[in-house]
């Protein structure tokens, strides 16, 4: 396993082999002619941004895809994970890509970079760079549990891989912490300590496979409308969990600095609208939604000390997860479990 530098004198391969791997490389040509080998698929290339694996736009005159090289890292069984959901997800209506087949009708494609794949390329405005609006935040809401509902009955026999950005997994996070900015270390190892403090209680919540990474980054919303999901990309971070953990995920991107506690009721009362909260998983929610935010803030401060190169990318929710574990820690828990309570 790959050792990552996440602070002075320490090496760490606790963020796991795939993400302490850079991504595949690949030149243009090679990518152009895997594409028409094995999907009859040829046109103009773009590649798009990505923290772990290749992803290349193609553009032909009649359809846009995207071609995917997983990190060799990541084993080949959570990859036929993710697209065996994304099968799943075909009867649901969801705006999710679609798994196109190859010329011999298979959906992956063993090669020596990695496993290849092909998706239907979602049009839309990448949600990161619209105004975030109550309403879009409910919107995000109401998506995150229709999805939710969406893979409800899916199982796979990787869906119980070990992933750090994975909730239930951030006591692991502790020798972590030197990676992130001394101003942040005292909020960091609060917010760690209260997690330790309720992960027992995770075990008798509800379990299902989740999308787990409702980042702006990972949604786009309509170019008409920006308070209305227009899709929901990257599907490369699932895993089974308690489902209020990426319920927490999506609305740790929802919280409002300047308004805390009213922006994660907004988000929550609409979450719990489309699929209702038990008591359990609403008294638990503040606390992973700041574990989240803690998860983003440790992961991408380590990784962007491993990956200078790719920091611009790396730190890309950094800035909000900063202010939104800030703006959480000041409110009185009282008032957060009995607004939630009331749901």
């Amino acid at each position: 396993m790959r050792a990552v530098k996440t602070g002075p004198n320490m090496n760490d391969a606790r963020l796991g082999e795939v993400l302490s791997s850079a991504p595949p490389l690949l030149t243009d040509a090679e990518a152009l002619g895997l594409a028409r080998a094995h999907f009859g698929v040829d046109g103009a290339l773009k590649r798009l941004t990505s923290e772990r694996d290749l992803n290349i736009r193609i553009t032909t005159p009649g359809q846009t895809y995207v071609l995917k090289l997983a990190n060799p890292a990541e084993p080949a069984e959570v990859t036929d994970f993710q697209t065996k959901a994304l099968l799943h997800l075909e009867a649901s209506q969801l705006p999710v890509p679609k798994v196109i087949r190859t010329t011999t009708g298979a959906t992956e494609v063993i090669t020596p970079h990695g496993t290849l794949r092909l998706l239907t390329y979602l049009e839309g405005t990448p949600q990161h760079l619209t105004p975030r609006t109550p309403a879009q935040a409910r919107a995000m809401a109401a998506m995150a549990a229709r999805l939710t509902q969406g893979l409800a009955g899916f199982a796979h026999p990787a869906a119980g891989y070990v992933l750090q950005w994975d909730i239930k997994q951030a006591s692991a996070l502790r020798p972590m912490l030197a990676a992130v900015p001394e101003d942040m270390q005292a909020l960091a190892r609060k917010a760690l300590d209260r997690f330790d403090a309720l992960a027992p209680e995770l075990a008798g919540l509800r379990w299902q496979v989740v999308h787990n990474d409702l980042n702006p980054h990972n949604v786009l919303v309509s170019p008409d409308n920006p308070d209305e999901i227009a899709g929901v990309l990257d599907f490369g971070d699932m895993v089974r969990t308690p489902l209020i953990c990426d319920a927490a995920v999506a609305a740790s991107y929802c919280v409002e600095p300047d308004r805390p506690l009213e922006s994660l009721l907004n988000f929550a009362r609409a979450y719990h609208a489309v699929l209702p909260l038990l008591p359990a998983e609403a008294r638990l929610f503040p606390d992973l939604v700041a574990t989240r935010m803690l998860t983003t803030l440790t992961i991408a401060s380590a990784r962007a000390q491993a990956y200078p190169g790719n920091a611009p990318y790396i730190l890309r929710n950094v800035a909000t997860a900063r202010e939104g574990l800030a703006a959480l820690a000041g409110i009185p828990r009282g008032d957060s479990l009995n607004a939630l309570e009331a749901l």
